[in-house]
């Protein structure tokens, strides 16, 4: 009977949990709410294609399942304490504070071994003291300029998002994460001229058609 009761309040606590992670996908990146993009990407939408990131890496050198084990853990807490980005001026100790107890609050609904992990996991993310953490965050950065460039691709409107892209200035480092940013960089650079080009034929179109009606008159 004591097991069979044990059982149940482990299984309610494990729906809790699941329940409260739930609302990571109803959170929305707040960099995007702020900067207005219309149907912006929720925190869980980030770190899935983060894990992603992880799960395709090549160096033999990280532990992969570990970075992916990271992404999905590294922003668990916003599911509490919401994305807290930089302009809301957080002191980054209150930030980590206030994420620290819902880290802790979280996975006191999961068995003892499970919650050591996951608090671990998130807990090296935030110190940055492996390697994997340190390549995740990468990730984090990466995943953040792919999404901006690709909301200026959905808007039509190239290079509205650079703030994003200046943020990560001298932040990769990673020989596969530098080889993907430069390949980001090249495809927006191209669609930048490919715009200016256009818009520049437009001009000109407009001033000829000018010119001519002038001398008509």
């Amino acid at each position: 009977m004591a097991t069979s009761v044990k059982a149940a309040a482990g299984n309610s606590n494990m729906l809790k949990f699941m329940k409260l992670i739930g609302q990571l996908k109803r959170v929305p990146r707040t960099g995007w709410v702020y900067n207005n993009v219309k149907k912006p990407e929720s925190v869980s939408d980030h770190m899935y294609r983060m894990a992603m990131m992880s799960l395709t890496i090549t160096d033999p050198t990280v532990d992969k399942d570990r970075c992916i084990r990271m992404a999905l853990v590294h922003d668990m807490a916003e599911c509490i304490v919401g994305d807290i980005a930089p302009s809301d001026n957080v002191p980054k100790a209150e930030k980590h504070r206030r994420e620290e107890e819902a880290m802790t609050h979280l996975t006191s609904q999961l068995p003892e071994e499970l919650k050591q992990e996951i608090f671990g996991l998130w807990e090296e993310y935030e110190t940055q003291s492996s390697p994997e953490a340190r390549l995740v965050k990468q990730f984090d950065l990466l995943e953040m300029v792919l999404q901006a460039y690709e909301y200026e691709e959905l808007e039509g409107t190239p290079g509205r998002l650079q703030e994003f892209f200046d943020s990560t200035n001298g932040h990769f480092h990673h020989p596969d994460v530098l080889q993907l940013v430069s390949s980001l960089n090249e495809e927006r650079g191209r669609h930048m001229n490919k715009t200016e080009n256009v818009k520049n034929s437009g001009n000109s179109q407009t001033t000829g058609a000018t010119s001519v009606h002038t001398l008509q008159q």
